[in-house]
């Protein structure tokens, strides 16, 4: 608010140009910009400008220089008896002017990238101008990225033509955006800006071999029309360029819209209601209940031990790299848990055991064997005196 405020004087002399219909705001202009065409002569008399404008009317022409002057684009000198523009209406003329040498198709990115070129020529980038750039660069690229997305040729051939219109001006602002990134006293809001244009100029740029590789993917895609040479693309275009009313009277007769007979009376479908809703059977509903919480087993304490026992044996067992005595891999504390062990090295190898889902199995299907002796060990243990000579060894068979 505080910018608008202090160019107030600026924005008067946009209001005093532009206020009114077509004929007045043109007719303001082309009087302002013939006056300040002429620099070599800065002053105008009356008469001087009554034979410039000859072609329009003397009460318009008097009407349109009063507004000027009482609005302060105009200033009358009293001395010298002649029209001059004043500083608003020179910086409106000049800021037209820049706005006028960008006038043709997608030149609004040139207008832009000019303002802040010029702006850095000068040692002062407005934030608001940068915004403007970086906001047109980023629709530019949704515009394009939409096109390809759309699988349309028609759509991607638009978008690239109008890539190849923006070019220039975006190489342009690259130069721009290396030159103020450069500038050891741009500030940091203005820095962030910069960088982001910069990305946003080569995600633009970026775009440019998917246009050719879309429409070669396209083109392997095309119907042709027997041998006629023309493909559904020609046909397409063709269409395109069709009035509206010609395109109806081409369909006209190509359309064939088959009667929809209607045999069906209140009586029959009342018929068919009452069957469906009283006579006709129907199978139960199937129940879909969760079945009762069941708590899970409780296992037994001597259980839980055995299985603690037997998941060591499997572990020490595991760990064998070559033959051990059979005192060696069953002898444990107590005499129970070292008969239970025999036990269960007794049943390496039985194949109904093995078919079971425990740590018993997996003992089972280790690749060990299990050889008993007649001979007795004797052994110097709490509770266990004698146990049968033997070793447990890998599996060769």
């Amino acid at each position: 608010m505080t910018e608008l405020l202090r160019a107030r004087t600026l924005l008067d002399a946009f209001i005093t140009l532009f206020r009114g219909g077509d004929e007045e705001v043109l007719a303001r202009l082309l009087v302002l910009r013939e006056i300040g065409r002429h620099g070599e002569v800065p002053f105008w008399t009356p008469q001087a400008l009554q034979a410039h404008f000859v072609y329009l009317n003397p009460v318009k022409l008097d009407t349109v220089l009063k507004r000027l002057r009482e609005n302060g684009l105009l200033c009358w000198e009293g001395e010298d008896g002649g029209y001059r523009l004043s500083e608003p209406g020179r910086v409106a003329l000049a800021a037209l002017a820049a706005l006028l040498n960008f006038s043709e198709a997608d030149a609004e990115l040139g207008y832009l990238t000019a303002q802040v070129a010029g702006q850095q020529q000068l040692g002062r980038v407005s934030h608001e101008a940068l915004q403007h750039l970086l906001g047109r660069l980023n629709e530019l690229y949704r515009y394009f990225a939409d096109a390809l997305e759309s699988q349309s040729e028609h759509q991607i051939r638009k978008a690239q033509a109008r890539l190849e219109a923006v070019w220039r001006w975006v190489e342009q602002g690259t130069e721009v955006m290396h030159r103020l990134l450069d500038d050891p006293e741009l500030d940091r809001r203005a820095l962030d800006q910069a960088q982001a244009i910069a990305l946003a100029q080569s995600r633009v740029l970026r775009l440019t071999g998917s246009f050719q590789r879309r429409l070669n993917q396209l083109q392997a895609q095309r119907v042709h029309l027997g041998q006629s040479g023309l493909t559904s693309s020609d046909i397409g275009e063709w269409l395109r360029a069709v009035p509206q009313k010609q395109l109806a009277g081409l369909a006209a007769g190509m359309l064939h819209f088959l009667p929809q007979p209607a045999f069906a009376t209140g009586a029959e479908l009342l018929d068919i209601a009452e069957h469906e809703l009283l006579e006709r059977d129907r199978p139960p509903p199937a129940e879909a209940a969760l079945p009762q919480i069941d708590r899970a087993p409780e296992v037994a304490a001597p259980e839980a031990e055995r299985l603690y026992q037997a998941e060591r044996l499997f572990e020490e067992l595991t760990a064998l790299s070559g033959p051990v005595p059979l005192h060696q891999a069953v002898l444990a504390a107590s005499y129970p848990e070292t008969a239970y062990r025999l036990s269960l090295l007794s049943l390496l190898g039985d194949a109904e055991a093995a078919a079971e889902a425990s740590v018993v199995a997996e003992i089972v299907k280790l690749p060990l064997s299990l050889r008993i002796e007649a001979a007795v060990d004797l052994l110097d243990h709490p509770e266990v005196a004698s146990i049968s000579r033997g070793r447990v060894e890998g599996n060769t068979r």
